[in-house]
């Protein structure tokens, strides 16, 4: 009773208090620098593709096991993560929003930029909540305990129309190339507001955004796929909106997540499989593997393929980062041979190559290659895939889908059939090709419906000639993937969150 007045009131010393920030133009460009802190690393970038047909993951006691073979439930601690991550950002740039205007002394054009950038990877957010669990609660400003604990979840329909008013605004208050690499852009405003608009069915929007960041005149096709994924596609002008990486600094793993078990053992944590493998068209013909005139030769089935295959996976024959050529064949000796029994070996026959840069050998722990959240070909493609739905078939539609094609280190066969359906399937196969294991793959099979036929069954590898002289298949015969059309086209909202707020309702069939 005889203490100071507020004595237990203090300030605390272990953070930045709002007492003492948002004083100066500085804190308000840390504060907006601490959005950007909060993107992934390569575990949430990755892994996103390997919970579909194009991935496998190889340690199948692991919760990301449960989610790609879809036997999870509401307590998966990987369903719980994505749901607080991407609300950890919400959070970050609603905290922004609310007390950017307390700094006073500011350059007013440096403060509407940096408030963009927070609507940007708000916007972000939403768009992957959304295809994540369907209908979530929309929360624009900071909540109290009480608050949180009663949010309810908003109509997709709603979130869809802020998310692109949100980038509209954004868009026009932000420059189309930033000083600063990383930054959001007008263009990576409109590409995503492209990406929103196509998963939400709303074609019209989605091509007029994605013609907007086509006519900015500042993005284009880098002529290496290869080198796109690596150090020296970091400067490209294709790359529109990008994790910034550096190694020591802000480093990811993805060569010990994708490295070939003879170069580090028990590291490989995700393998491609054979539908992503049998997707790559013959390059002569520009064919299937499965059209009896495609060309293909099953003795040599890597022979003549989309070049896109040979910078996205490793084959037999590939030379790794020690110098030494890949060989997964049972009974080669090697450390990666598909027979034996150590964890992190490959169990399809292959591993993957897209982001694993020979620069990183040394420490594969250690990469700084940027993870890219968004570039120009998926704009493109975009583009041509709302132009396909709306039936709006021009040659515009087919340049969009030749310039990704024709670029130096893949120059596939040039598009010219104008036919809805043939062309739909077309592109749909090229988003498969184009931005395997860059997160796209789940949130396509969902907004076209078929799950089914993509994702369920068992986990097939390559086809090898056996001691016999016969071809035989890879198959994980006792790792099955289930696919309830009722359920699974959506995660269910986690259960701590039904926890703690009662207000909230599961999705259906959990």
């Amino acid at each position: 009773m005889s203490c100071t007045k507020d004595l237990l009131n203090t300030i605390p010393k272990d953070r930045l208090a709002s007492e003492l920030f948002w004083k100066t133009q500085e804190d308000a460009v840390f504060a907006a620098n601490g959005i950007y802190s909060i993107l992934g690393n390569q575990w949430r970038y990755a892994s996103m593709d390997a919970f579909t047909d194009l991935g496998h993951f190889i340690l199948q006691w692991r919760s990301e096991s449960e989610v790609e073979k879809h036997t999870f439930d509401a307590s998966n601690n990987v369903i719980a993560s994505e749901w607080s991550y991407y609300y950890s950002i919400v959070r970050a740039a609603n905290n922004f929003l609310e007390n950017v205007d307390l700094v006073t002394e500011m350059d007013e054009e440096l403060r509407n930029r940096l408030k963009a950038e927070a609507k940007v990877l708000r916007s972000f957010s939403y768009i992957n909540l959304v295809m994540l669990y369907g209908p979530v609660p929309l929360v624009t400003t900071s909540l109290n305990v009480e608050e949180a604990k009663s949010v309810t979840r908003t109509p997709e329909n709603e979130i869809w129309d802020f998310v692109a008013s949100e980038l509209t605004s954004a868009a026009a208050d932000l420059p189309a190339i930033q000083e600063e690499r990383g930054r959001v852009t007008s263009g990576a405003a409109l590409g995503l507001k492209a990406r929103a608009m196509l998963y939400a069915g709303r074609y019209s929007e989605a091509r007029s955004a994605a013609k907007a960041v086509m006519e900015l005149g500042v993005h284009a096709i880098d002529d290496s796929y290869k080198g796109l994924f690596d150090y020296a596609g970091e400067n490209s002008s294709e790359v529109i909106f990008a994790r910034q990486q550096a190694k020591n600094i802000q480093q990811h793993a993805m060569f010990a997540f994708f490295t070939a078990n003879s170069l580090f053992s028990q590291q490989c944590q995700v393998v491609p499989t054979k539908s992503l493998v049998d997707a790559y068209l013959m390059k002569s013909t520009g064919l299937p593997i499965d059209d009896p005139t495609s060309g293909f030769d099953q003795a040599n089935p890597y022979l003549d393929r989309d070049p896109r295959l040979y910078h996205t996976v490793y084959l037999n024959g590939d030379m790794l980062a020690n110098g030494k050529t890949l060989n997964t064949l049972p009974g080669s000796g090697t450390g990666d041979d598909i027979t034996i029994s150590a964890e992190n070996v490959t169990s399809t026959g292959w591993y993957f190559k897209k982001y694993v840069s020979e620069a990183d050998f040394g420490d594969p722990w250690n990469c700084g290659v940027n993870l890219i959240y968004l570039r120009y070909a998926e704009v493109l493609l975009t583009y041509a895939e709302a132009s396909i739905e709306l039936g709006e078939i021009d040659q515009s539609v087919l340049n969009a889908l030749n310039e990704i094609r024709g670029r130096k280190d893949v120059a596939m066969p040039e598009v010219t059939i104008t036919d809805q359906g043939a062309l739909r399937q077309l592109v749909r196969r090229e988003r498969m090709v184009e931005l395997a294991m860059e997160g796209h793959r789940l949130f396509d099979i969902r907004r076209w419906d078929i799950g089914e036929n993509a994702i369920r069954g068992t986990v097939k590898g390559m086809t090898y000639k056996n001691s016999n002289g016969n071809y035989t298949t890879v198959e994980l015969t006792g790792y099955v993937k289930e696919f309830d059309t009722e359920k699974h086209y959506l995660w269910p909202i986690p259960f701590r969150e039904l926890n703690l707020n009662k207000g909230l309702t599961q999705n259906p069939g959990f």
